[in-house]
């Protein structure tokens, strides 16, 4: 079983008929993207799930740019893709595993243990000589179950509370700049959630576009963490995808536990009421 990353060698061991395979690329730029590079060519066996429509809920205007799914929905569309409790899971992008990383946490938040990311994404894939197909695979539809989540999430409410109680600490994945407040295309207001501490999720990747190895992941995050537990991370970013990244790499390097605020800044910055540090 794979629960955080698998590499391309590891992926052409398994067999086909034990796992499903999930070809999560996407650009905010252009929503369409990913559809089309799917149709292009795409890891064989894959099946492409879309941000905005697969992976995020609706949007209300104030619950942020990729508010989770409904529960009951997104398990649905894993059966109909014939996800079932004892089917390894491995989701791909061609981004550093930033979208990947979310269908990855949204699994998890399901309940479902086999999951892991294609480290490297599809590049990583061809590059160890494995071929992209164009055909779409059929599956038979299951029923997906829903299990004791593995990945808690806190609200604004709560992220709100806890700048006086101090019950965790929030870890935003975005850019330093944007982190700083300066230069913010995506959301209206720049700025970060009071006392929260900045992770970039670019640092997880090493030159080539693949994670750092368990060992260098540790020691950095140890190093932002300063002797904080892991239960008491709470990770966010933009829109809660890229806090994704970070929530795994925190696994795959051994610090089990943390958890997530999936409306993040675009949601904490809709509401005027809310503080803002820069």
């Amino acid at each position: 079983m794979y629960t955080t990353l698998i590499s391309p060698e590891q992926l052409q061991t398994l067999n086909p008929e034990h796992y499903v395979i999930l070809d999560c690329r996407f650009q905010l730029a252009d929503p369409e993207y990913g559809l089309h590079a799917y149709e292009a060519g795409h890891i064989p066996g894959a099946h492409y799930l879309n941000l905005d429509y697969h992976l995020s809920g609706v949007k209300t205007g104030s619950n942020g740019r990729h508010p989770m799914p409904e529960g009951q929905r997104l398990a649905v569309d894993f059966g109909a893709l014939g996800i079932t409790g004892d089917i390894q899971v491995i989701c791909y992008d061609d981004a550093g595993g930033m979208y990947a990383a979310r269908a990855w946490m949204l699994l998890r938040w399901l309940g479902h243990q086999a999951v892991a990311v294609l480290d490297g994404g599809i590049q990583a894939w061809q590059q160890a000589g494995a071929t992209l197909e164009t055909d779409k695979k059929r599956y038979m539809p299951r029923r997906f179950p829903v299990h004791t989540s593995l990945v808690e999430t806190v609200d604004a409410e709560q992220v709100l509370d806890n700048l006086a109680e101090q019950d965790f600490v929030v870890v935003d994945a975005r850019s330093p700049e944007r982190f700083r407040g300066e230069g913010e295309t995506m959301d209206p207001v720049g700025g970060h959630i009071p006392g929260a501490r900045n992770r970039f999720f670019q640092h997880n990747l090493d030159s080539n576009g693949r994670f750092k190895n368990a060992a260098t992941l540790k020691e950095e995050w140890d190093a932002l963490l300063d002797g904080c537990p892991a239960e008491q991370i709470v990770h966010q970013c933009g829109s809660g995808v890229t806090a994704c990244h970070n929530l795994l790499a925190m696994e795959y390097a051994g610090l089990s536990g943390s958890r997530l605020y999936p409306g993040s800044w675009s949601e904490w910055c809709s509401d005027p009421q809310r503080p803002v540090a820069r």
